[in-house]
């Protein structure tokens, strides 16, 4: 089945992914169109890797510039140095702004000539978009997710059909523009320039989703330090987007507040003892808890491994009830399918993975990073899955709606499309 034209242009040269987070900030640097060996030909090879605990940052909101600068400042040098080479520009993730996502239905006039690229670059015009959009929101993505001749929907590619009026049901993703600005200036401080944004669930997706997944719908939920934030894909379009202000970093401070340990030893604990779900041994795995204050040397307390569990699977089962409960508000519950893929860093807990099954009643498997060439093994996991999905919005450099002439409003026949009204039409 042909998938919903989008213009793109040829990508060749240095590409670079930057992932800031709340827990680290990873940066990518690749090249594309790079010889990769004997039999293999060309495509897209990581050349250089850095990634660092990163700062500034709570939920996915810069809260400090200073320390978001130095973060990525020595991140980005890091990867340069082991590329050697030096880098320009970046595609960059946008995981707070509180990202909204709606579906707007208009149509544009074609006079029955046949359709061409100029239509679809007329109608796909971003700045047509602004008009019933909050003053104090920003553009971040236009896709189109279906189109419409003469009323008749369904249509795939209208490029050589003919009409009257042209039609698309358009899926725009906006944020905050207080966020989006901030993650601009903490990136030109470092005097790079910044390519395109992506909000991070797509770009999850895109390294870790399969093709019969996305047509067949599915839901990625990546569960990062600061957010959870979901991308539901259906007939191989993005057609939902959330995001929840909770993330492992939450669960880190739940057991920091339940052992009085400090953070970086609850962290630990929680990467060595941690489970979501509780075993028959808990009771008899005794671990040793440092407390707040005290020094090294000093008594350690020592708690069962039952009490570890008993405090991450409430924070745990609570983060993925939300995501439950914001699906089957926005109606997505049954659109996207029977399947669910978690990957970030959060995911990795052992149990997580069973949990989500129980609550979100869905078949559920965790989501790592499609083979890049050059790209180590120990990044390749859930926890990098946005800096991969960067990459690879970045080698297809995707213009989801170009700019063109402007198509004055009155010439245009718009309205408000719901989401519900769309998927009842189409699924």
């Amino acid at each position: 089945m042909k998938k919903t034209p989008i213009l793109t242009k040829t990508r060749t040269g240095l590409v670079a992914a930057l992932d800031i987070g709340t827990t680290k900030v990873c940066c990518l640097i690749a090249r594309a169109n790079a010889d990769l060996g004997p039999g293999k030909g060309k495509g897209l090879k990581v050349i250089g890797i850095g990634h660092q605990v990163s700062g500034g940052l709570r939920s996915g909101i810069i809260v400090d510039l200073d320390e978001t600068e130095a973060s990525i400042r020595s991140t980005v040098e890091a990867a340069e140095q082991m590329a050697g080479e030096n880098i320009h520009d970046v595609v960059v993730n946008l995981s707070g702004g509180q990202p909204n996502s709606r579906l707007i239905a208009y149509e544009i006039s074609i006079a029955g000539h046949e359709i061409g690229d100029a239509d679809l670059r007329r109608i796909l015009d971003p700045s047509v978009l602004k008009d019933g959009m909050d003053k104090d929101r920003e553009l971040v993505h236009t896709i189109p997710v279906g189109y419409a001749i003469d009323g008749n929907r369904g249509v795939r590619d209208p490029r050589g059909m003919f009409g009257e009026r042209l039609g698309v049901n358009m899926h725009v993703i906006s944020a905050l523009s207080g966020p989006v600005r901030n993650l601009e200036t903490s990136v030109e401080r470092c005097h790079l320039g910044l390519e395109d944004k992506v909000i991070s669930p797509y770009a999850s997706a895109l390294a870790t989703l399969v093709e019969d997944e996305m047509q067949l719908g599915v839901t990625c939920v990546d569960m990062g330090g600061g957010t959870t934030s979901i991308a539901v894909f259906f007939d191989g379009e993005l057609v939902h987007t959330d995001s929840i202000p909770v993330g492992g970093v939450h669960v880190t401070n739940d057991i920091a507040r339940g052992l009085s340990t400090p953070l970086d030893q609850a962290e630990r604990m929680k990467t060595l003892y941690g489970s979501a779900l509780p075993s028959s041994s808990d009771d008899r795995e005794i671990i040793k808890v440092p407390l707040v204050g005290e020094d090294k040397s000093a008594e350690v307390s020592q708690v069962p491994r039952s009490m570890l569990v008993g405090i991450i699977r409430p924070r745990i089962e609570e983060t993925l009830e939300m995501v439950r409960d914001r699906l089957r508000e926005a109606g997505f519950d049954k659109v996207a399918g029977q399947r669910v893929v978690l990957t970030g860093g959060a995911c990795q807990l052992p149990g997580v993975r069973e949990l989500a099954g129980n609550i979100i009643e869905k078949q559920v498997r965790i989501g790592r990073s499609k083979p890049i060439e050059g790209m180590a093994e120990a990044i390749q996991g859930p926890a990098f899955a946005t800096a991969a999905g960067l990459l690879k919005y970045a080698i297809s450099n995707k213009t989801e709606a170009p700019s063109a002439a402007y198509c004055p409003p009155e010439q245009m026949n718009r309205g408000l499309g719901r989401l519900g009204q769309w998927i009842r039409e189409n699924f």
